[in-house]
């Protein structure tokens, strides 16, 4: 396959289109929304379902309903449509029905500004509905990797029955850069847990988010956190470079992973010994995976992010108390340069 030169929303939408996505329904906001335009115009093509919303809220219904029939069902959305969606998450995964949501972050909080950020860390892999529970959340830092995301959303959200995030910033969301679409996926069957509507089978099933009881419920939320603990022990995505000597360990995912990624190879080049983590999924979080690094010796750890600090909870978590953590962020929409992490990174190592 040749590439071509695809801005990441088109990009991004095109990817669901052939993954297979059979219904989307959304609202505009920016810096998604030509991920819904080019939707409206590429489903109604193929003979699917596209309809814009009246609002996230009514957009997020028509989505659980849409799953529950068994079709693999997308919506797109921004930070502050994100969080108006997010009673509709809890039912979706207490309903266990697949869903797809694509978040283009941008500043906050409130209205905020149409500027990447990726300030909806913790409520998209803490408070992304109320109850215990914790959606899959996949963090590209490239338009290839995000095409690639959208096809391994579906599949993970079919295999889990579970609500599956795709994170990006707004930057990732307007660049453009090459990259390489998949082939187009045939439709799937609908599956045998799905809503039948007027079929032929003698028993109907019923899907629902109500456990009155508290024995009931409180067997199906044992029933979910095992759920949770084989997705965490099986689906945990990240990437490291140059960690095998660091004694510094740059920690950064999407966006910031890139800026990351330049600071530290620059850094190496002068032969200092800095490594590079980036958290691909960030729920589940490869928790273990940096512990492993704290314990084989890497002794500071610089988290960068492109709001005030909400990773590095999860980073200190990881690795305990007896390291030196410190962190550098840009909020309001701007994104780190390379030469302030390197900066950083370089003052943090010279401080014994």
């Amino acid at each position: 396959m040749t590439k071509e030169l695809m801005k990441g929303n088109v990009a991004l939408a095109e990817a669901a289109v052939r993954a297979g996505c059979e219904a989307y329904f959304g609202y505009p906001i920016t810096p998604q929304t030509e991920l819904l335009e080019h939707m409206a115009a590429r489903m109604p093509e193929l003979g699917r379902v596209f309809l814009q919303a009246e609002s996230e809220v009514a957009a997020i219904n028509m989505i659980y309903g849409a799953a529950s029939s068994g079709v693999r069902t997308m919506t797109s959305s921004s930070s502050p449509g994100i969080s108006l969606m997010q009673e509709g998450f809890s039912y979706i995964v207490a309903s266990e029905v697949p869903v797809v949501i694509i978040d283009v972050m941008r500043g906050g909080p409130g209205l905020g500004n149409i500027q990447p950020a990726q300030s909806d860390y913790n409520q998209i892999t803490k408070t992304a509905g109320h109850g215990d529970y914790r959606p899959i959340v996949l963090a590209p830092s490239t338009i290839q990797e995000g095409i690639d995301m959208v096809t391994l959303a579906f599949d993970l959200a079919d295999k889990y029955r579970t609500l599956v995030f795709v994170a990006l910033d707004g930057a990732i969301g307007q660049m453009m850069e090459p990259a390489e679409m998949p082939p187009m996926q045939e439709l799937r069957p609908r599956p045998d847990w799905a809503i039948t509507g007027q079929g032929d089978r003698a028993e109907k099933n019923v899907i629902t988010s109500i456990y009155l009881g508290p024995e009931l419920l409180g067997n199906f939320n044992e029933k979910l956190q095992d759920k949770l603990a084989l997705i965490e022990e099986n689906e945990i995505r990240y990437e490291a470079e140059g960690t095998d000597d660091a004694e510094l360990v740059v920690v950064a995912f999407g966006t910031s992973g890139r800026v990351a990624k330049s600071a530290v190879s620059h850094l190496r080049k002068q032969g200092k010994k800095v490594g590079m983590f980036r958290p691909i999924t960030l729920w589940p979080f490869p928790e273990k995976e940096l512990a492993a690094l704290a314990d084989g010796g890497v002794k500071k750890f610089l988290v960068v992010e492109m709001n005030m600090g909400q990773m590095i909870h999860d980073v200190r978590l990881a690795v305990g108390r007896n390291v030196e953590i410190e962190f550098h962020g840009r909020a309001g929409g701007s994104i780190p340069l390379p030469e302030e992490v390197a900066a950083k990174a370089s003052a943090m190592l010279e401080v014994k």
